[in-house]
């Protein structure tokens, strides 16, 4: 009979390491969490052969002292939990982290030296831990602040090395884990550095546009264009963020962002409620590019689900969606029938000479190369005058040119209350080009006829339900009793 045997305090380490360090990038997450939660306003972060060799990570938080620094390396040492537990206190978390084993799991696996000074102190501190044992505290030079210096990551597990993917990869990993922090904390500064090259840097950012203005640089330019912003409140949660336009929409869901009290997560409700959402939108194989952000009181929710920390568990989780698809819903209701820049920007390529358009090159080139007087009174310049008038001979000659149809019958004024305007033309047989009050509109009729159909079988569940007929002959169907 085998021997129940106590394990060894490394051991332990290095399995608690298996739970809390999977890769470079849960090791960059857990020492950036510790920086924003010590109040630092600039995080830099530095990278050799994608973290495998090399983790750097500075900031200007406000440091530990000697005597802390002995404690943070031991297991289930934390400053997150001032009082200790007293039962309540878990439930209750108001910071990123709070488990009190990123240093030690990562001291256990890897060759980890900590500088920090507090402000006010003399000196810094520095304290090296190698395969998770100690190598002392001493007296060293630096700045206020914090410097976390990991190397060799997994050495003292080379099993685990077999498993990292490229450094390419682990890098790739850990710039998605720095932009989901930066989203979240806008007022931070972050940069990332790999092999010595500089893979961005996102300034600390103010004023009212702060959120969008970071937003727009993780996500993208077009992004900032192309949003709507989000706002609802409900029993002491408040949700906002923005939301993109359902012309803005991307292959993949990678776009979409949640943010629960400051803490990046990644949660299967998101999911579905975006889909719910953008259901009377968007095609289902499409989807919008947004990023939300949810503050609610910690004692509804539980961040205490997984090691890593990236999944969340919410006691009223129907009260969470509710409040998404409600508030996505308004923001793009608000929106009407705007259209994201990127696809006038697409459709106005197209006609450019040597796009798919049809329109006359003579006439582009003439109005490319018009410009109006900047003061109107003023008479034109020969050289204004010559570019008018290639203008009007060149729309003259597009306009005199054989037309399937009477320009000069065209109908009744379009009524402003009708947000489509009125059918004007046909295009291939599959367009529908309409006019409004300020503008024209391109429907597919063969998308349109679907949402006429989609709409009118909605009304039809909202009045008298589906509608149904039992089978003449029944089909008996056997299932299992796990599918029953």
């Amino acid at each position: 009979m085998s021997k129940i045997l106590r394990l060894s305090e490394a051991t332990i380490n290095r399995i608690a390491a298996g739970e809390v360090v999977e890769r470079p990038a849960s090791a960059v997450k857990e020492l950036v969490e510790n920086a924003i939660d010590a109040k630092a306003t600039q995080i830099d972060i530095s990278l050799g052969e994608g973290g495998k060799a090399l983790i750097l990570i500075e900031d200007n938080g406000h440091g530990m002292s000697g005597e802390e620094l002995e404690l943070a390396i031991e297991r289930h040492a934390t400053s997150k939990l001032p009082d200790g537990d007293d039962g309540d206190k878990l439930f209750r978390i108001a910071s990123l982290g709070f488990r009190g084993e990123a240093l030690p799991s990562i001291g256990a696996v890897a060759r980890l030296h900590i500088t920090s000074r507090v402000e006010g102190s003399e000196n810094a501190f520095e304290i090296r831990v190698e395969g998770g044992r100690n190598k002392g505290l001493s007296p060293a030079p630096g700045q206020r602040g914090t410097r976390v210096d990991v190397r060799d990551l997994f050495y003292a597990t080379p099993a685990r090395l077999k498993f990292l993917k490229s450094d390419r990869a682990e890098t790739t990993a850990v710039n998605d884990i720095v932009k989901r922090l930066a989203m979240a904390h806008p007022d931070i500064g972050f940069s990332v550095t790999s092999e010595g090259r500089r893979s961005f840097t996102y300034p600390k950012e103010t004023g009212k546009d702060a959120q969008l203005d970071r937003l727009s640089a993780i996500m993208g330019r077009d992004f900032g264009k192309n949003a709507v912003p989000v706002m609802a409140e409900r029993d002491g949660a408040r949700l906002y963020g923005f939301a993109g336009l359902p012309t803005y929409n991307h292959a993949t869901a990678q776009k979409q962002y949640l943010v629960v009290n400051g803490r990046p997560v990644r949660d299967r409700l998101l999911n579905g409620a975006v889909r719910g959402a953008y259901q009377d939108f968007l095609a289902g194989n499409r989807h919008p590019a947004l990023a939300l952000f949810l503050d609610i009181d910690p004692s509804q929710l539980d961040v205490n689900v997984h090691p890593a920390k990236t999944e969340v568990r919410f006691r009223d989780a129907g009260l969470v969606r509710s409040m998404i698809v409600g508030a996505l819903r308004a923001a793009l209701g608000n929106a009407g029938h705007r259209a994201a820049t990127t696809v006038a920007d697409q459709t106005l390529a197209s006609f450019r000479p040597g796009g798919t358009g049809h329109v006359n090159p003579t006439l582009y080139q003439a109005a490319a190369q018009y410009q109006a007087p900047l003061d109107p009174t003023q008479p034109q310049t020969p050289e204004q005058q010559a570019r008018t008038h290639a203008l009007a001979e060149a729309a003259a000659e597009w306009l005199s040119a054989p037309s399937e149809f009477d320009r000069s019958n065209f109908g009744p004024a379009p009524d402003a209350s009708l947000p489509l305007g009125l059918a004007r033309a046909q295009l291939h047989e599959t367009y529908v080009l309409s006019q409004t009050h300020d503008g024209f509109v391109i429907v597919d009729q063969h998308a349109a006829h679907e949402r006429l159909v989609y709409e009118r079988m909605k009304n039809q569940i909202a009045e008298q339900g589906i509608r149904r007929q039992i089978l003449l002959v029944p089909d008996i169907v056997e299932l299992d009793p796990e599918e029953g």
